[in-house]
């Protein structure tokens, strides 16, 4: 099969992205399929791209960035000059047009947030994870926690935040205050008193004009991914310091993770139910990943979903792939089979 691996791009996230597509595409090429890992934002430029899945090159090797963390989002944007009036970055499109599926390791905005996907629809190409619609609910976590609270799914109270807004209500000390449109946890402070808040909110207005000020949970973490509909196991996770930031998401032994969860066999399935509940009522499709807290009385609190879940090392989906018997060749592949299915229903 043939197939693009997409990832990169010019959100906070390239560096997750590239390590995810890094991965994804030496799985893929383990499995027999003829793969190309391609930087959505800067492409390929060579001429002949006729036969390049022909091409026994390490595409990996070649990518810019690979490996890099903390990557200057402003250098990379400076290789392309003329990028707002097209974010593709050179045959980005026609190599996916050309490809059986493409293979979505993007994260954050433009990537996650649905206008790719829009352009593959028009377009006719098959492509792994949600659509646009879901997509782009799901990245703004107003629209995401006003569904939550519309069909019972437990959540933290909270308001939104635009910038300039006066505020006509306070979320009590602690709380948490993170961009609208985010992954990652980039953005995202835990407020403890009036000084912290308003550092806290300017923070999280780097990253987007509206802020989500919510009730902080003390408690224990959860994250449950769904595939196609069906909750995988509950892994916890601990970090050895602070919350689950994006230090502590990436960074290999900052975290301990433990799956199956160690719970009550009705909070596992409780937090499960509600996992996909969630995936069902954002309309979500192939995989994705719900984020959960549990305060230390045992209530479950719903925060977020992820509509491209990370495929790095540390990342959550794989361990808890793992437990059911999957290896992450087999969800790789397992992922592009229900795209595919999808596309021909």
């Amino acid at each position: 099969m043939n197939i693009v691996v997409l990832a990169g791009g010019i959100s906070t996230e390239r560096d997750v992205s590239l390590s995810s597509g890094k991965m994804i595409y030496y799985a893929l090429k383990r499995k027999g399929h003829k793969v190309i890992l391609l930087d959505v934002f800067l492409g390929y430029e060579g001429k002949n791209i006729e036969n390049l899945f022909e091409s026994q090159e390490d595409w990996a090797a070649q990518i810019s960035g690979v490996g890099e963390s903390n990557p200057d989002i402003e250098q990379i944007k400076a290789l392309r000059p003329d990028w707002k009036k097209n974010f593709f970055g050179p045959n980005v499109l026609a190599l996916c047009g050309q490809a059986d599926v493409v293979f979505m390791a993007l994260h954050g905005e433009n990537g996650e947030n649905g206008k790719i996907q829009a352009c593959f629809d028009l377009m006719g190409i098959t492509y792994t994870g949600s659509d646009y619609v879901s997509s782009a609910m799901c990245m703004d976590k107003g629209i995401t926690k006003d569904l939550f609270i519309r069909y019972g799914i437990p959540t933290p109270k909270g308001i939104r935040l635009k910038k300039g807004e006066k505020e006509t209500e306070k979320v009590p000390f602690p709380c948490i205050v993170k961009a609208s449109c985010g992954g990652s946890s980039v953005g995202v402070t835990i407020a403890r008193d009036e000084s912290g808040y308003e550092k806290a909110k300017t923070e999280g207005y780097k990253y987007d004009d509206e802020i989500i000020i919510e009730q902080y949970i003390e408690g224990r973490e959860f994250s449950v991914a769904v595939l196609d509909g069906k909750a995988l196991p509950v892994i916890e996770i601990a970090p050895l310091t602070g919350f689950y930031d994006y230090k502590n998401k990436y960074q290999a032994g900052s975290t301990v993770e433990t799956c199956p969860a160690d719970l009550p066999a009705d909070k596992f399935a409780k937090m499960q139910h509600y996992a996909e509940e969630a995936f069902r009522i954002l309309r979500l499709k192939n995989y994705a990943r719900m984020d959960f807290m549990m305060d230390k009385g045992g209530e479950i609190y719903c925060l977020e979903a992820n509509t491209l879940p990370g495929m790095t090392p540390t990342s959550l989906l794989p361990q808890e792939a793992a437990v059911i018997g999957l290896s992450y060749e087999e969800l790789c592949e397992r992922l592009i089979e229900i795209s595919l299915r999808d596309k021909n229903q």
